[in-house]
């Protein structure tokens, strides 16, 4: 007996070891994969496709608003007690900025001390980019920061100088992993930006020289990346947020050369929000956290705050920031401002377009049909070695209010777990999936035709198709509902043959395959024509938006220039914005 229960412990801790053994490959694995997926992410560059980012600007906008004021003013009063720490410099920002207890600040940052290091999981960083915005926006002004606190600040709170960046941070069994897009911008700019500050001060030390030390180059290495592979935390939640602030103290108080790098990322963020976007809501698939894949608000990311932000500084009124209030008090200290187009574009959608962003290929692409009155916004893949992505559901957005995806007309699928989701299935006013259409509960049909019902929203007209396994829905055009009800319904009048063919009636046909890979677009050929399926290799932006994209035809345009813009999408700015 003794001989079986010894033989059966072995058993156990064999298992129990090989157990073990199996954990901590896997943890090795998933930190190897990781590392790989940031680490090669800014050398892979994908072109920045045929259409235009906006950077023209001719415009005068206001240094604060209303709303800015009254955001600022919210966090400088929003607690009692003032503190220096991870949840406490934002609100010493705010009052200073406001004016607010100038000498209790002053005594607090001449007292404090760092209380931790720089990096991912330990967050110093956070501060140093909260302290580079309040160097830089109040340390030229005696009566706001004294002298003697910004020399505190300068000696002892600003914890990274010289020209060694930190891009490595303990993982998980202490193993190095690859420091992430937001901790490095908040870090080395904070240091590149320390650096300047000494040496603009009249410290000729050349540590202090971010050309003779070396960190202009790897700065400019860095952004130079962001440049040709786009984010690669993109849309994140909650670090777009961090990720905008490091870029805007870059934009605002750098050299020129890395000022401007800073401000094409920024251009190209923003434009990416303005034509995936309507009446600041938006619905995107987005890399980290992916704990946060159940929020369901159409406005909780960040960059949305800090656009209303912006916006308001172009005169735009009645706008309300439910999340990100700290973030848009960025846009009051920062100098950098939207492109006039961009600007306009986030405000309402002139023409109908369709654009195709990619993400590289662990990455989501991002695919959007947009166009007066309405958006159609592709939910994605969840594609990346690290499970830091998140797919949503593709959904319809209309000029109705709805701020939830519960009220929007979605679908998703197979299944109910968002890695398993391939709904990459948008094209032009059309979207498919392999799962049922949610139909909102207020949502009520003018007309059914068996598995299809047609509905009238927000001066839209919408044609539902749900099964199981299918779910279609696209916008119809003008006309008499009844008699383009009956010519879909005729023109897909084969359930089957519906499974993978869509036909507009007397126009395009689209096929896809529902169930396609996740490295695939759902969309296989467009009238009888090939789609461009991988969606890894996609550029930074392409498709059609009318006045921004380029010329197709090489010999039509040898020179590379872009199309003229239309005279009907002139700006709109002095005639002001109007949200509906």
């Amino acid at each position: 007996m003794s001989s079986i229960n010894f033989k059966l412990n072995v058993l156990k801790r064999t298992g129990i070891g090989l157990g073990a053994c199996l954990i901590i490959l896997y943890v090795v694995l998933w930190l190897v994969l990781s590392n790989v997926s940031v680490s090669r992410h800014g050398s892979v560059n994908l072109n920045f496709g045929n259409i235009v980012v906006p950077s023209g600007r001719n415009r005068d906008w206001a240094d604060t608003s209303d709303l800015i004021k009254g955001v600022t003013v919210s966090i400088a009063e929003q607690r009692g007690d003032l503190g220096f720490g991870n949840d406490g410099t934002d609100h010493l920002i705010a009052q200073l900025a406001t004016g607010q207890n100038i000498k209790s600040v002053n005594r607090i940052l001449q007292q404090a001390k760092p209380w931790g290091k720089v990096g991912s999981h330990r967050n110093y960083d956070f501060t140093l980019c909260e302290l580079t915005v309040m160097l830089y926006a109040f340390g030229g002004k005696p009566e706001v920061l004294s002298p003697e606190t910004v020399d505190h600040m300068i000696d002892v709170l600003m914890t990274e100088k010289g020209g060694s960046p930190v891009v490595w941070t303990p993982g998980i069994l202490g193993l190095p992993l690859r420091d992430t897009e937001n901790h490095i911008l908040m870090t080395e700019g904070s240091r590149y930006l320390t650096n300047r500050w000494i040496a603009q001060h009249g410290n000729p030390d050349p540590i202090y020289d971010n050309v003779q030390n070396g960190l202009e180059g790897y700065v400019l290495g860095y952004l130079k990346g962001m440049e040709q592979a786009g984010l690669h935390e993109y849309n994140s939640r909650p670090y777009i947020g961090y990720t905008l602030r490091g870029l805007l103290n870059l934009e605002s108080f750098a050299s020129e050369p890395v000022r401007a790098s800073a401000r094409r990322i920024l251009d190209r963020m923003n434009w990416d929000y303005a034509l995936g976007s309507l009446s600041f809501r938006r619905f995107p698939p987005f890399r980290r956290q992916s704990g946060r894949a159940g929020e369901t608000n159409l406005d909780g990311d960040y960059h949305t705050g800090v656009m209303k932000g912006w916006l308001s500084l172009g005169g735009v009124t009645d706008l309300d920031i439910r999340h990100g209030a700290q973030h848009a008090m960025w846009v009051g200290l920062t100098s950098y401002r939207l492109p006039d187009a961009v600007a306009d574009w986030v405000m309402s959608k002139p023409v109908e377009y369709f654009v195709q962003i990619g993400h590289g290929s662990d990455g989501s692409p991002e695919i959007y049909s947009g166009g007066p009155g309405y958006l159609i916004t592709a939910g994605g893949v969840a594609n990346d070695f690290g499970r830091q992505g998140v797919a949503r559901p593709t959904t319809l957005m209309l000029e109705d209010g709805a701020m939830d995806l519960k009220e929007l007309l979605h679908v998703a699928g197979p299944g109910e777990s968002y890695r398993e989701w391939n709904n990459t299935g948008v094209h032009r006013r059309f979207a498919v999936s392999a799962g049922p259409v949610i139909v909102p509960d207020a949502w009520k049909p003018s007309l059914t035709y068996g598995k299809w019902s047609f509905y009238e929203r927000a001066r839209q007209r919408i044609g539902v198709f749900s099964s199981d396994s299918l779910g279609i829905f696209c916008l119809l055009g003008a006309g008499e509902l009844d008699t383009l009800a009956k010519a879909l319904v005729a023109a897909n009048s084969d359930e089957e043959k519906l499974k993978s063919r869509f036909q507009w009636p007397g126009g395009s046909a689209i096929e896809y395959n529902v169930f396609a890979n996740k490295d695939r677009w759902v969309i296989t050929s467009v009238d009888e024509k090939p789609a461009d399926r991988d969606h890894g290799r996609w550029p930074l932006m392409k498709g059609n938006v009318p006045g921004y994209d380029k010329l197709v035809h090489p010999a039509a345009d040898p020179l590379g220039q872009t199309s003229l813009r239309h005279p009907d999408l002139e700006t709109h700015f002095d005639r002001g914005w109007v949200i509906k």
